[in-house]
This record gives structure tokens, C-alpha cells and sequence, in this order.
């Protein structure tokens, strides 16, 4: 097929009238072995060859550099919300295009386009090529393609989640969020869903296609109790297809948004001062994605940014906490199969046995470091280049019970969910709003609380762990995003029941007071 310009290229797609179909009918996807690949895709609708992808390297080193790659990308992605049971809100969005970049040691040269033809791929290779002025750099005359593993798998059939079907399932939240308290006033839900094929093609000769699904359905609702109102919401999703959105799911949605909206109106405010806290399984390990996990990302320590660039090797926390970076989960939302650079799905030990192991690394600080790229280079589309991002970050379970762990905290606070963070890179001092918890008193968890901040110092929340419990949960929300240097990519995280001996809890001066 001839390449043809983004704009012909959309308007003969079905989104582009409107949010009815995750893909346009026509962009059948290739089977192999009952599983979807991208199955050369970008040669069979814009004619992208290896001898094109070979002269567009060429022409990005065709001033010197280390390397450079081509990253092609069509995503398509639309959302169907609802308020109160009827349709408030459809839309639809493509993103297609390449980015070219070039490297020289930690430079970068970036250019990008919407048009594949030829001449602005060209133009945008010629762009990144300005980084360097040297002799050119040969490109090698065959490729290798990539066989990455295949962490979501989607039927052979697999085309995207019909606005329809999406319409009966939010609908069904919307009537058990309602059934399920007489005090409910307000729901909305919604269904994010959207569907990225990518190619990369890389000067060292690594060439590599992948099919990524992703969205999540959620529901937020408004309870009112004697004048008084509370709101809450919950999701789930990650990397799925349709068969995920069960009625286990729908029902879980709804109990979870309806319930933690219920406590907060017999919440109270914790003590204000320093404290034990527990933190719970699953979301709140996004305390260990911000205010640890980023300052493990490698450029930041590779730039002296981190705490932890002078920890390598090091004791950052106590023998029985182990921290795993991980694109291997089945379905979850930081899972890869590949990254953005061409590397394939890895999981990544981060901390072992209480010693800092490694980085979270791309190309260009994995070449810093002497050592293999951990497969972490993300970008938010072709219009940004890569840098180090987490993906699916958890701290591995200790022996004890949830039960042993709260009662060895004897007074302070239980978090079940947190939101609302903000963390200082360098420093890793953190601020975290506590949106569900309870109170531990006497070793027992007793009133819900409300209208809490937690804060302290994320390296030194690590080595203040002193008890773990045996149950691991990862978050299963499809909605997560980090955002860093201005990108956002999806993410997962995960942790046990753990303690930290001592963190400051922001609450009231005195104790039980209400908000």
C-alpha cells in the first residue's frame, strides 16, 4: 500500500465522526496462534518497509551519533460516560505519526511527523539529525526482529470494545450504585478504552511491532445524609479486552465507590503528630511508586538528582523488603511486551533483601551504568522521546499476618486509600492526602478517618519498614498515569500490609475530632 498523508488516513476511519468503535472496521487484526499481533501492519496500511526504515535511520545518522531509532505509533481511543443513567459525554481520539531520534552520550535529536510519506519522515530524521556534526554513522543492512512475550493477550478476533457494549455495562453500574444505598443521590461512570499499535526500528539492527489494549470502567458517586454530602469513586481495568467486565466487576465497582463513600460520613480525624502508620494492600502502593519508586528511575541518579545516586550496593531498607519494577504482569496497566526503545518485557529487582540492586534504566543510562537496558524506556506517544519510567512497582510480602502487623503498631493510623501526592524528586520528601483509613487503637482497627495528609521522606519511609505482611495485592485499576517530564504513561503498583514506625500524620489537635 502506498503511504498516505494522517489526514486522508482519518477520514476514512470510523472515528472520524464520533467515539462508536475502539477501531475502524476494515483494520482487521493478524492472528498468530490464536493470539492478535500487529502482524506488519504499518507495511500493509502505510507501506513502512525495512529499506524505508533503513534510509530513515540513515538519514537521522547521517551526521554522526551513537544510534537512533523510528518509533511509529496509531492509537485509537475513545470514552462513553454517563450521569444518572444517561449518556453525557462521547468521544473519540487518534494519534498517529513517527518520532526519529538521534543519540550522541546523553544528547538528543528529535523529530516527529503525522504524515507518513515519505518526505516528512525525511524532514523529521533530518531534524534529529542536527544534534551531531560529524562523519555519518553506518546503519546496519538487515534487522532482527524482536519475539517479545505476550503479557495481554487478546482473541485472534479481538477489534476493539463497541460503544454498545460499553453502554449496557455502565448502565448496570449506574442501577446497583444506586440500589445499593437509599442514600445515594448522584452517579456518574464512565468506560476509557483505547487500542495502540507501535513499530520500532532501531540503527543496531532490532526491529519490533506490538498490539497494546488498554481502559478501565469506573463509577463515582455522591451520598447525602442529613444535609451532609461524601463522595467517593473506584475503578478497574488495565491492559483487557471485553471479557474482563464481568458482573463480578461491575459489582465491584459499584460496592467500592458506594462503600468507602458510606464510611466517610462516621469518619473522624486522626490525632495530628508522628505515628505509626499502616499501610494497607494493593493502591497504596503508589506510596512506593512516588515517593521511592522515582527516585530509582536512573536519570535521575545518573544526573545526582536522587538520594539514592550514591546507594548502589547499598542497605536502603531492612533485610526482609525486596522492591520489584516488573513489565511481566498479565494484564496490568504498566505491563509491556515491549518497551519503547525496542527492549522486550523484564522484571526488574530494584531492592533485594534490603540492598539497592539496580537503576530503572533505557539505552542511554543503561550505556552510562555499563550494564543492559531493564527495559524501561517509555514515551506518551511518537511526539516525545523516551526516558526511564516504572511500570508495574511492588514490594514482595513478609511472613507475618495482616493481623500481626496492625497489632504490633499498637496506636496510630491504618491508610487504605490515598490520592492527591506530591513528592520532591531529589529530596524525596512527600505530602499524600489519606482518602480511607482507620484508627488503630490498642493494636485494633476501630473508627474510619477522613481529611488526613501523611507525610515524610520516602527514603527514609524504606528503611523505617519494619514489618511485612504475607499479602501482596496489586492494584487493579486501569487508570493510573505518571506523569514526569511533562509525559504520562499508565502504571501499576502494589503492595502487602506493611509498617512504617513513624510517619507525620497531618490531622486535628485533638483526638476524634470531625471535620
Amino acid at each position: 500500500m502506498k503511504p498516505i498523508p494522517r489526514r486522508k488516513f482519518i477520514q476514512g476511519t470510523a472515528l472520524a465522526g464520533g467515539a462508536l468503535l475502539l477501531l475502524p472496521p476494515g483494520l482487521a487484526a493478524c492472528s498468530s496462534g490464536g493470539v492478535l499481533t500487529s502482524g506488519d501492519y504499518f507495511l500493509r496500511e502505510f507501506g513502512i518497509d525495512e529499506t524505508l526504515c533503513r534510509k530513515l535511520l540513515a538519514k537521522a545518522l547521517s551526521r554522526g551519533g551513537d544510534f537512533a531509532d523510528l518509533y511509529f505509533e496509531y492509537t485509537v481511543s475513545n470514552y462513553l460516560g454517563l450521569e444518572d443513567g444517561k449518556v453525557n459525554r462521547s468521544y473519540g481520539d487518534i494519534s498517529l505519526g513517527v518520532g526519529i531520534r538521534t543519540v550522541k552520550g546523553d544528547q538528543i535529536g528529535y523529530g516527529y511527523t503525522q504524515e507518513l510519506t515519505e518526505e516528512s519522515m525525511m524532514s523529521a530524521a533530518a531534524t534529529a539529525s542536527t544534534l551531531c556534526d560529524m562523519t555519518a554513522t553506518p546503519v546496519g543492512s538487515s534487522f532482527t526482529k524482536l519475539k517479545p512475550g505476550n503479557y495481554y493477550p487478546v482473541a485472534a478476533d479481538f477489534d476493539g470494545i463497541p460503544a454498545k457494549s460499553k453502554l449496557s455495562l455502565l448502565q448496570q453500574v449506574n442501577e446497583k450504585c444506586f440500589a445499593l444505598s437509599p442514600e445515594i443521590v448522584k452517579v456518574s461512570a464512565g468506560f476509557q478504552s483505547n487500542i495502540k499499535r507501535i513499530l520500532i526500528a532501531s540503527s543496531d539492527g532490532v526491529i519490533a511491532e506490538d498490539i497494546i489494549p488498554g481502559g478501565y470502567i469506573y463509577s463515582s458517586v455522591v451520598a447525602e445524609r442529613n444535609g451532609k454530602r461524601e463522595q467517593s469513586s473506584w475503578d478497574f481495568g488495565g491492559r483487557r479486552d471485553l471479557s474482563f467486565y464481568t458482573d463480578e466487576v461491575i459489582n465491584d465497582v459499584a460496592a467500592k465507590s458506594v462503600n468507602n463513600a458510606m464510611k466517610l460520613f462516621d469518619a473522624i480525624q486522626p490525632p495530628a503528630g508522628e505515628m505509626p502508620v499502616v499501610l494497607g494492600p494493593g493502591v497504596t502502593g503508589v506510596l512506593l511508586h512516588e515517593a521511592i519508586g522515582h527516585g530509582m528511575e536512573a536519570d535521575f541518579n545518573r544526573k545526582k538528582i536522587s538520594t539514592y545516586s550514591t546507594m548502589l550496593g547499598k542497605k536502603v531498607a531492612e533485610p526482609f523488603v525486596n522492591i520489584i519494577d516488573d513489565g511481566t504482569n498479565m494484564h496490568l496497566n504498566g505491563s509491556l511486551n515491549v518497551d519503547d526503545e525496542g527492549n522486550p518485557g523484564k522484571k526488574t529487582i530494584l531492592v533485594e533483601n534490603g540492598i539497592l540492586t539496580s537503576y530503572i534504566h533505557d539505552k542511554i543510562s543503561a550505556k552510562y551504568y555499563g550494564v543492559e537496558p531493564t527495559g524501561n524506556g517509555r514515551r506518551q506517544d511518537f511526539q516525545n522521546y523516551p526516558i526511564p519510567r516504572m511500570r508495574n512497582t511492588y514490594m514482595l510480602g513478609g511472613d507475618a499476618s495482616a493481623e500481626d502487623v496492625i497489632r504490633e503498631a499498637g496506636n496510630g493510623i491504618f491508610v487504605e486509600n490515598v490520592s492527591n501526592g506530591q513528592v520532591k524528586i531529589g529530596e524525596g520528601d512527600f505530602a499524600f492526602y489519606v482518602s480511607q483509613g482507620r484508627m488503630i487503637e490498642n493494636g485494633k482497627l476501630t473508627a474510619p478517618i477522613k481529611d488526613v495528609n501523611i507525610m515524610g521522606n520516602g527514603p527514609k519511609m524504606l528503611a523505617n519498614i519494619t514489618m511485612a505482611a504475607n499479602d501482596l495485592q496489586m492494584h487493579l485499576g486501569g487508570g493510573g498515569q505518571c506523569g514526569k517530564n511533562g509525559q504520562g504513561v499508565p502504571v501499576s503498583f502494589g503492595l502487602p500490609t506493611c509498617l512504617v514506625k513513624s510517619l507525620t500524620v497531618g490531622g486535628t489537635e485533638q483526638k476524634g475530632g470531625r471535620s
